[in-house]
């Protein structure tokens, strides 16, 4: 069966599903003028759009990469990623901190999910 691609763009596309499973690819805020918290409700919005669109939801989410600009945003995200998270059945997570492409992005999600 082949991938099934969304939000196709010239550089790349914002998830992939392929059997069964589903990548996105690192997303990002839309508006960097918000906070760590803002900017985490916003890429929570933007990964719960995408797995609607694969017939999917946060439950069928296994695994989470979380980078931040600056450890010091970690609690800031935590209270958005603690109220989106399904508590009977977290997925496994990692998060560093990292230099960003711009300094305004404060927060970047990556989730894996799968059926």
């Amino acid at each position: 069966m082949p991938a099934q691609r969304f939000g196709i763009g010239p550089r790349m596309s914002q998830a992939v599903v392929w059997n069964g499973q589903m990548v996105t690819s690192a997303q990002v805020a839309s508006d960097f003028t918000l906070d760590a918290e803002g900017q985490t409700r916003q890429i929570m919005d933007k990964i719960d759009a995408l797995l609607a669109q694969a017939g999917m939801t946060k439950r069928n989410v296994i695994s989470a990469n979380i980078w931040l600009s600056d450890i010091v945003h970690y609690q800031a995200m935590n209270t958005v990623w603690d109220a989106w998270i399904d508590p009977a059945c977290p997925p496994v997570r990692a998060c560093v901190e990292a230099r960003f492409s711009s300094p305004k992005i404060l927060v970047e999600i990556q989730v894996l999910a799968a059926t």
